[in-house]
């Protein structure tokens, strides 16, 4: 299996995932259970998308489905903050801002993987 802990995409997305985790912690009982485990099940779907992205010969296919799925990350974000689960709009801003890093890094990915074939 292909070493995949140096990439810059992989750091950005565990982080954001830890993250995640200790930020659900304190959500109340009833976002917890809802909202906060799809947040953690889609930020760890993620991770998965960038390791075995990494270590497939043909990519394409897989980075596509890590794109859809950071925009899904993004979506359930939203939900978050519109139901009022996230504790402030920084913590909504921040947690926005890594996602968009990680959205950006996966296009260079895939424009990478696309301007070689």
């Amino acid at each position: 299996m292909a070493q995949y802990e140096h990439l810059p995409i992989y750091k950005k997305a565990f982080d954001l995932s830890v993250s995640i985790e200790k930020m659900v912690k304190n959500f109340t009982r009833y976002h917890k259970y809802t909202l906060g485990a799809e947040l953690r099940n889609v930020s760890r779907e993620v991770i998965k998308l960038v390791i075995r992205a990494n270590s497939e010969k043909d990519k394409l296919s897989t980075l596509v489905c890590l794109r859809d799925t950071i925009e899904e990350l993004k979506l359930v974000i939203r939900l978050c903050k519109e139901a009022e689960a996230l504790k402030s709009f920084n913590v909504f801003k921040n947690m926005m801002s890594d996602v968009i890093n990680i959205g950006k890094q996966s296009e260079g990915w895939i424009k990478s993987i696309s301007g070689r074939k």
